[in-house]
């Protein structure tokens, strides 16, 4: 029973947790909720005492989901990777690898948020259990619903109790955001009011262009720097944050992609991006893109007459990738027929070796019955060596 001591020191910190927020520019809140609206793991670093924790129940809240917290660095591998249970009959079924209880209320609930906290504290042999669950929503025996979204937090492993460096596995799963505090956005925050988070919305009718457009962008800039598609870092420490690989790419093409469909500012998108691949392809990547400026796909194949290539040989190759993958989304025998009249194009301007590859891919996605259009002769030779026709 509680004294009336108590209750009252209860009502004055439920007044002290009480806040209103308003509209305020925040670049990591606005990465944060776009890595989570793309369905995309992250890992917040900053020094202890931050606010990593408070930014998560604010995004949580935001969303109207439930929050499961786990600390990784009390945690046992068979927390995650399952603890076994053996049946009546284990010869015929198996032995199941039973889930802790955070995985099971989550998957009851259908969805909501895990997060991971003190991860550059959890051991190897912790990070190695975790593989599963990051990427693949896997823990022991059971596939966590879809919608979860999984976020975690670090401290660099000078300020980290026990700090150990990211494995390289695990590192490369995440996008990396650097979590930093304004003095000013405390100093208000202290005072009652606290900067709203705004949660990225996709506009259906953008999808399609969305990732059209995405595609055209990451398989242009990897197809001009080949090298940046794979760099594992020499040293612990950078391996332990983030880097390129196929995986973190694809990441990016996803991140992009919601980022095009949702209408997302620069500064948080160019934030989320560059954690997923690194500073180094990032940059670079940043740079490809305001050069870039790709037209709308759609808008293209609805009245190819009007429209006039690209001049520079890298914005040509992007934009015909566009052009053949938003085909491929939404495939039709007239945008089909229209996306070889774009090809037709990148011949009469003399760069029929640009459109080669993309001509592939559009060859093969032709339907018995359709007849050959006319923009395919310049590349008859290549199809059929190829044995696309």
């Amino acid at each position: 029973m509680t004294t009336n001591g108590f209750d009252a020191a209860d009502e004055l910190t439920g007044r002290i947790r009480a806040a209103r927020t308003e509209p305020g520019a925040s670049t990591q809140l606005a990465a944060l909720a776009l890595a989570v609206s793309a369905n995309l793991p992250v890992l917040l670093w900053g020094e202890p005492g931050i606010g990593k924790s408070a930014g998560m129940r604010q995004l949580a809240d935001g969303l109207g989901v439930p929050l499961e917290t786990v600390i990784a660095s009390v945690h046992e591998p068979s927390d995650f990777a399952g603890l076994p249970v053996v049946g009546a009959d284990p010869a015929n079924s198996g032995v199941t690898m039973a889930p802790p209880d955070w995985a099971l209320r989550l998957s009851r609930n259908g969805g909501g948020m895990v997060f991971f906290d003190e991860l550059s504290s959890a051991p190897p042999a912790v990070q190695a259990a975790l593989l599963r669950v990051v990427l693949e929503r896997q823990v022991g025996s059971l596939r966590l619903p879809e919608p979860v979204r999984v976020v975690a937090a670090a401290n660099p492993p000078s300020s980290a109790a026990d700090g150990w460096h990211l494995t390289p596995p695990l590192a490369n799963r995440f996008v990396h955001l650097d979590w930093t505090y304004d003095p000013r956005v405390v100093a208000r925050g202290m005072a009652g009011t606290w900067p709203e988070l705004a949660i990225p919305v996709v506009d259906r009718s953008r999808i399609g262009t969305a990732v059209a457009k995405a595609r055209g962008a990451i398989s242009g800039f990897l197809t001009a720097r080949p090298g940046l598609v794979h760099h594992l870092p020499q040293d612990a420490e950078a391996r332990g944050r983030a880097w390129p690989s196929p995986r973190t790419w694809e990441m990016a093409l996803k991140l992009l992609a919601v980022g095009y469909a949702c209408g997302a500012e620069r500064e948080p998108l160019a934030t989320a991006l560059v954690g997923t691949v690194g500073d180094g392809a990032g940059v670079e990547f940043l740079s490809y893109m305001e050069e870039l400026d790709l037209p709308d796909p759609d808008r293209v194949l609805a009245d190819p007459a009007k429209f006039a290539l690209p001049d520079r040989g890298d914005r040509q190759l992007a934009f015909l990738t566009a052009v053949v993958a938003a085909v491929q989304g939404r495939l039709t025998q007239q945008r089909w027929e229209a996306g070889w009249e774009v090809l037709a194009k990148a011949v009469d301007a003399g760069v029929p070796d640009v459109a080669a590859r993309a001509a592939g891919d559009l060859a093969v996605m032709r339907k018995p019955e359709w007849p050959v259009p006319s923009g395919i002769e310049a590349f008859l030779e290549l199809l059929e060596m190829s044995g696309a026709l």
